[in-house]
């Protein structure tokens, strides 16, 4: 029926009062309203169609590399061709090996270990990064060794202790071993496969370049039993760590043979960043707390000199000034950190101002300054990096907030509309104009993929939570693998730890039945009778400021006669599926295929409350305070709306000249065209439009500070390495040092002299981890309850 004009009046009038009744509702009500909205959060419809556009994502680049670059490193995604970048050994095809795992390709995934078995070789006269070999060679293939069983592969006896894989990993080591035979034990960046150290090679290394390597080494070094690689690692950290400043600070480059720093910056980004994760990774890994102390120590200066609200800028190390009020992409690590050691409050605020600097532009530039909220000149690239989207997953399975999988979702859409191209993902050289250069990094399939699709498929085997493994036989001997607790390195290759128990655990582990044996790896803190492996000391130490018991006095609350209660099956055989319990309690069923839940499986008894404390925050019930400081910026928002004031976001929006706020346009067309880079060569594509650009961050603020010396120079504070920078840089020179004479550089490496040196350098390290608490390791924090584990150990709330 056709409405009269009276009646149309009377609704327009109708939507009119009801809006203005909308704008006035109480703070309350609005508060509530935004509580529902996020608990609601992203349909299982939604998620399992972004996780099938990941994957997608990583066919279409993995396809575009092995159509168009393989052998080659990497490919050229808009000459659609490949080029060596970092040694020519087929970089991409071993840094994406354990993403094809993670994604259930078992058949392309045995036939690509075939061609790394087949045509890869390492004796090579060719000059290599030890870093980044390290992280993405080394690392891949000691992932693609440890997940061989679970991809069909025939693996031989004594795996995961041997295998095809482990003996190339090892050749791999061997040959980065001369980089560490320096005076002070922290290594050169650059060795030669075949020769050792380069003549004339420069003992500049950035802190990264030094303490990344412990997570590594210290796998090979437990599955293999030669000690020397976790070792040299231990040594490497150590030196580094006696090196640094009054205030706990450390800077950006070191000398490696005098110990000197050349640049005191000093923060947690480029040329920084892992040092600090792999000491919590491998404080767990490889059971070593005075790891987890030193960072405790590193984080509390971090806090107190870095730390500038919710932002983290640069300072010097000696006493702490601010010289760059940066951001950088790579720090964005920061957050997944957080979260592992259990500051999961701290972290999502960190995050969410990280993830305003992607809303502006669509992408997190190489820099951001904060005050000027830009980028700045050369530093505005966006190189398909990882580190966002990995602490969103760690944040992710530590609180279920799907708040971040809508952070993950925006980091999708600005990735297929700007970086794809026919043949895979390119480069974005120009985070303003989303303009994309003729380069697609390994670490893209070997970590970005990787975590957005581990974000987006919730029920994937690598987030098992100890809840069940695989039984294997070692040298006559069951053990459990795969039992989750996996430990990611820098280049998110996944470590299982139960594996590292099986080839390195004590013959007094050993002589435990197979039940103990797996209570050990889930919980080393319980008090088994008799095992004289657990450090239990009286003096006990607080995870928390709280109050709260420790999981050490909470472990030792239980009960001998409730272990003695646990079942013995030690005639479990090879490949049997081990349903686990963290008090010693096993139940055994057969193999079957994943997708089929067997009849055997019992569920598991829940752990009492006065077994393990709870741990707080593990959801944003339990942090109220977080959700209500989103839902106050909410709030605030919805007023300037309504009183007609530009909304803001995170610390608001860019101004201009007259004070009024510079609105974007986000736009939709997506044409391409070729374009000339300074070179004068057509290898850049500009994309005439910026896509997603969401919001900017914040309005202008006052503009001051102390200037970077590196800053000024126009140097990044980095090693020379895509991993850290796309524009490489020589290390600025701190002046009025005294020189010292620099030793000529051994070119015959002796691996018996630097055995020595280790013996010797790594004496009082060694009675410091017998006498370091292991109440550092055992807090229970929401991740370890939720994903990580210590040496395989999983915390029940």
């Amino acid at each position: 029926m056709k409405k009269s004009p009276e009646h149309n009046g009377e609704e327009r009038a109708r939507v009119v009062m009801f809006t203005r009744t909308r704008c006035i509702l109480p703070v309350a009500c609005l508060q509530i309203c935004f509580l529902v909205c996020l608990s609601n959060g992203m349909s299982d419809q939604d998620i399992r169609r972004l996780r099938e556009e990941v994957r997608g994502m990583f066919y279409h680049a993995y396809d575009g590399y092995m159509r168009h670059a393989y052998p080659y490193d990497e490919l050229r995604p808009l000459s659609c061709d490949g080029h060596d970048t970092w040694g020519s050994y087929s970089l991409t095809l071993i840094d994406a090996l354990d993403t094809l795992a993670v994604m259930g390709n078992k058949t392309e995934f045995q036939r690509v270990v075939g061609l790394i078995l087949e045509r890869t070789n390492f004796d090579v006269n060719i000059n290599v990064s030890v870093f980044e070999t390290n992280i993405r060679i080394l690392g891949g293939l000691l992932s693609g060794h440890l997940m061989s069983r679970r991809m069909g592969s025939k693996v031989e006896e004594g795996w995961p202790c041997s295998g095809p894989l482990l003996r190339m990993a090892k050749d791999v080591a061997d040959r980065l071993l001369p980089a560490f035979d320096t005076p002070t034990g922290m290594p050169y960046g650059t060795v030669n496969l075949r020769e050792g150290v380069p003549d004339g090679e420069t003992p500049i290394t950035c802190t990264a370049g030094v303490g990344t390597y412990i997570v590594e080494f210290g796998t090979l070094s437990r599955l293999t039993g030669d000690p020397v690689y976790e070792e040299v690692a231990l040594r490497a950290l150590h030196a580094l760590w006696n090196h640094r400043s009054a205030i706990n600070l450390v800077g950006n480059h070191i000398d490696v043979l005098t110990g000197r720093w050349t640049a005191q910056d000093s923060g947690i980004g480029a040329g920084i960043d892992s040092y600090f994760e792999y000491m919590v990774k491998a404080a767990g890994l490889l059971q070593r707390p005075e790891l987890m102390a030193i960072f405790k120590q590193a984080w509390a200066a971090i806090e107190k000199h870095l730390r500038h609200e919710d932002w983290y800028l640069w300072a010097t190390m000696t006493k702490g000034y601010v010289t760059m009020a940066v951001f950088q992409s790579l720090e964005a690590y920061w957050p997944g950190v957080l979260t592992l050691v259990g500051d999961v409050n701290t972290a999502q605020r960190i995050v969410y101002n990280y993830h305003q600097v992607w809303k502006q532009f669509g992408f997190t530039p190489e820099f951001y300054n904060i005050p000027q909220s830009e980028a700045p000149n050369n530093r505005e690239g966006y190189p398909l990096r990882p580190e966002l989207v990995e602490s969103l997953m760690y944040l992710f399975q530590a609180t279920k907030d799907h708040n971040l999988l809508e952070m993950a979702a925006d980091i999708v859409v600005s990735i297929q509309h700007s970086a794809k191209t026919e043949c895979g993902y390119a480069t974005v050289k120009n985070v303003n104009d989303h303009t994309i250069e003729n380069r697609m990094e390994s670490f893209f399939l070997a970590e970005t993929t990787k975590y957005l699709y581990l974000i987006f498929d919730h029920d994937n085997w690598i987030h098992n939570t100890g809840r069940s493994g695989h039984a294997v036989t070692v040298n006559g001997r069951h053990c459990v693998v795969e039992a989750g607790g996996y430990v990611f390195n820098s280049e998110a290759h996944p470590v299982d730890p139960g594996a590292l128990a099986c080839c390195s655990m004590r013959d007094d582990d050993w002589s435990l039945s197979l039940a103990d044996q797996v209570a050990l790896i889930l919980d080393p803190m319980a008090p088994w009778k008799g095992h004289l492996g657990h450090r239990l000391k009286e003096e006990k130490e607080d995870c928390n400021s709280d109050g709260k018991l420790s999981y050490q006095e909470a472990s030792q609350e239980v009960e001998e006669s409730e272990l003695e209660e646990a079942p013995r099956t030690t005639q479990l055989g090879e490949g049997s599926v081990v349903i686990l319990h963290g008090n010693g309690k096993i139940l055994a069923a057969t193999e079957v295929p994943k997708e089929t839940k067997s009849e055997g499986e019992k569920p598991l008894p829940i752990p009492s409350a006065s077994r393990t404390p709870q741990p707080q925050g593990q959801g944003m019930d339990e942090s109220p305070s977080v959700i209500i400081d989103y839902a106050n910026k909410y709030i605030e928002k919805l007023k300037e709306a309504s009183e007609g004031k530009p909304v803001t976001s995170g610390l608001g929006s860019s101004s201009t000249a007259d004070g009024e706020t510079e609105v974007k346009e986000r736009h939709t067309t997506h044409r391409e065209i070729l374009v000339d880079d300074d070179s004068g060569s057509s290898g850049i594509m500009k994309k005439d439009s910026v896509g997603p650009r969401f919001s900017s961050l914040s309005e202008a603020a006052e503009r001051g500070g102390n200037t970077s010396g590196m800053e000024a120079a126009s140097i990044s504070p980095s090693v020379s390495s895509s991993k850290y920078s796309t524009s490489p840089g020589s290390p600025r020179i701190i002046p009025k040092t005294p020189k010292t004479p620099i030793p000529p550089i051994k070119k015959e490496f002796v691996l018996a002299d630097l055995k020595e040196r280790l013996v010797i350098d790594l004496s009082s390290y060694r009675n410091f981890t017998k006498t370091a608490s292991y109440s550092l390791l055992s807090c229970p924090h929401p991740p370890f309850t939720r994903m990580l584990n210590f040496k395989g150990q999983m915390f029940y709330p």
